[in-house]
């Protein structure tokens, strides 16, 4: 076994069906190129993404591990047993960045109570690009992850968001399953108050992204296509 362990990369990976490259810098390529070992949520679409960025690269030495909701309590505990031997293993998320509204935090999780080094790689984030563009409140905002798909509950999460928004002044992010964004959007004008804004970003990265922020009073005037489309909604009440 090797003195040195091994390092657990954290490998963004992009939003949408576009160039790698054109989202990230150089260097996850060069990262990628020396690994063999990953640990991935669905191994077709990241073997897909690895030969996208690093063509050369030989598919049928890759050692790969699944994150995926059958992926076994137990079993997940000894992905990360080949950085004791030296062996550096990439994370490799299904779309943007490791770990955030993502099921690779239990691995970064695991790294450090293993005491491996864990190296995240800059690349898309979707929640973040997001913020960045929506005018809003980007020193206190906070992420919500997926509201209750109950209508009831996901109208009483809304008003409950804009009221913390509100009182504290952060800005509230939230996502959709993409089947659902119209629903989520119907509940959003119905329940929010005219003069609320709200952003809605999505397709971030690709051809045809579209951010818009207005007040709900405006999207009522001019509400988008967001059917089957990546978003992310923010709610800001001044």
């Amino acid at each position: 076994m090797s003195d040195k362990k091994g390092v657990l990369y954290l490998i963004p990976t992009t939003l949408g069906d576009n160039e790698p490259l054109e989202v990230m810098p150089i260097s996850v390529k060069k990262v990628i190129e020396e690994l063999d070992y990953f640990i991935v949520e669905n191994e077709k679409t990241a073997r897909k993404f690895i030969k996208r960025i690093t063509p050369k690269k030989s598919q049928p030495s890759l050692i790969i591990f699944k994150l995926d909701k059958y992926a076994d309590a137990l079993e997940i505990q000894t992905y990360l047993e080949d950085c004791d031997k030296g062996i550096s293993i990439g994370l490799l998320s299904e779309a943007g960045v490791p770990a955030i509204a993502d099921p690779g935090a239990e691995i970064v999780k695991l790294a450090h109570q293993k005491n491996i080094k864990v190296i995240p790689l800059v690349g898309p984030s979707s929640i973040l690009l997001a913020m960045m563009a929506s005018g809003f409140n980007g020193q206190n905002f906070a992420f919500n992850g997926y509201l209750p798909i109950d209508s009831l509950e996901r109208k009483k999460a809304i008003k409950s968001l804009e009221k913390l928004s509100k009182e504290k002044g952060q800005s509230q992010i939230f996502i959709e399953t993409p089947y659902r964004n119209e629903k989520m959007f119907n509940d959003l004008k119905s329940t929010l108050t005219p003069g609320t804004m709200l952003c809605i970003a999505c397709n971030i990265t690709l051809k045809d992204e579209y951010i818009k922020s207005l007040t709900i009073k405006d999207w009522k005037i001019e509400p988008p296509d967001l059917n089957k489309k990546p978003t992310i909604f923010i709610i800001h009440k001044e």
